[in-house]
């Protein structure tokens, strides 16, 4: 009988998990007033009412949005059982305060021992699943091997529960390891994703004390939210009494948290609520506001400009009528040309056409030959002084240039005698004589 349930489930994991949502909430919310023979009790301060469809992933840890919860509210989750001892201890520590919580089942935990999953339901806790084994690298799953570890697992937690039902469309990914095309999974089938706003690092190899110690540093540096635990962890037995213990001397409530139903809709919250520390109003926020993703109904392509719209017809310009309005535009008072200033294109030669270039005249390659005058011309020379310089006309080996002595240089104070023409003449023969071809 259990094969065939399990094999109905698992052909439709969607259609299970509408069987038991009233009998995950049909159990009374026990406040501390109402927890017999414990009147100091934490209690269950109110239950929350929330639509998987509508908010499809929470948990500040990896999503934008979490449960809508005050200030110094508290949701307590417990993840991988049921484990027969551990499990068990976990659910007397819960039922001494009268505190609800969030357990994340495991498919194969949950066919080994399916009376500690009726345990569960029969507390008035709610139930999601944790996939069928608990892989570690889920997030690198193909959705094609996803698919079956989140099937299995609702197949299992539901065979597990039997005809009382109670599993609810709530799902956590094993090691929070996030994969969006399991979220989109998930989301199509009605099944809210969930994960933390802060743990306490109780799967680790640390002391109970710590756990504790973790547990409230985080939850009041974040003041409200999801607590992550795991309620197959000796640790995490050891230091639950004392966590509930200081969450009732600093003030903080419990809240249990449930699916809609038609005859239990959810609680009606603002969107703001859904953030952990929505901005303020007076508070101006820095981020500009996300780009949703349109659809558009019509996406075809708009139509190519004729060719007679161009101007342009086998090559030649065609007259193209102007509007009438165009000729009364006016630009600061003064009339608009009625042709564009600039000019128009060139018409492009005919296919095969033979370019040519003109070639240049002749007189651009001719060299002008510079006369001995021009020579004797283009030397500035005025001075008396003998130079010698070769001459590339006449074939003479030198030529002899007369300066007029330099009348600037005159006798200056101080008894400096400046140098004479004759002087200057010899220095310069002799050095035009070193470089001077013999005579």
């Amino acid at each position: 009988m259990s094969g065939k349930v399990l094999v109905g489930a698992r052909s439709r994991p969607w259609t299970a998990l509408g069987l038991g949502l009233l009998t995950c909430i049909g159990a009374p919310i026990a406040s501390a007033a109402d927890c017999p023979g414990h009147p100091d009790a934490l209690g269950t301060s109110r239950t929350l009412v929330v639509d998987p469809k509508a908010h499809p992933r929470i948990g500040t840890m990896q999503y934008r949005e979490t449960l809508p919860l005050r200030d110094h509210e508290v949701v307590l989750t417990f993840d991988d059982g049921p484990l027969p001892h551990n499990s068990d201890r976990i659910l007397e520590i819960l039922a001494s305060q009268c505190v609800k919580a969030t357990f994340f089942t495991v498919g194969r935990m949950a066919r080994s021992f399916p009376e500690g999953v009726r345990k569960l339901r029969d507390a008035g806790h709610s139930i999601g699943s944790h996939t069928q084994n608990h892989p570690l690298g889920f997030d690198k799953f193909p959705i094609e091997r996803a698919k079956p570890e989140i099937d299995d697992a609702i197949a299992a937690v539901t065979a597990a529960l039997g005809e009382g039902g109670g599993l609810a469309p709530f799902f956590r990914m094993p090691g929070l390891r996030r994969s969006g095309p399991v979220e989109d999974y998930l989301a199509s089938l009605g099944i809210q994703t969930w994960s933390a706003d802060f743990p306490a690092d109780d799967w680790r190899s640390i002391s109970a004390s710590r756990v504790y110690e973790l547990a409230m540093k985080r939850l009041e540096a974040k003041g409200k939210g999801i607590l992550l635990l795991h309620d197959i962890q000796a640790r995490t037995v050891a230091a639950l009494p004392r966590i509930l213990h200081e969450m009732k001397a600093r003030g903080y409530r419990i809240v249990h948290v449930v699916p809609a139903t038609p005859q239990q809709p959810n609680t009606p919250t603002e969107p703001p609520q859904w953030q952990l520390h929505p901005p303020s109003e007076t508070v101006a926020i820095s981020r500009w506001p996300q780009i949703p993703n349109f659809v558009f109904a019509d996406a075809g392509t708009l139509p190519a400009p004729a060719l007679q719209d161009s101007g342009w017809h086998d090559g030649q310009p065609v007259p193209v009528a102007e509007p009438s309005d165009r000729l009364k535009r006016r630009a600061h008072g003064v009339p608009l040309p009625r042709q564009a200033p600039w000019p128009r294109q060139s018409p492009l030669p005919a296919d095969g056409a033979a370019v040519t270039l003109p070639v240049p005249a002749p007189s651009v390659f001719e060299i002008q030959e510079k006369s001995r005058a021009t020579t004797q011309a283009i030397a500035p020379f005025s001075a008396h002084a003998e130079l010698t310089v070769p001459n590339i006309e006449a074939g003479a080996s030198r030529v002899t240039v007369q300066r007029k002595p330099d009348q600037r240089r005159a006798r200056k104070p101080g008894g400096f005698q400046a140098p004479t023409a004759g002087r200057r003449t010899t220095r310069l023969a002799a050095r035009a004589g070193r470089s001077a071809p013999a005579r």
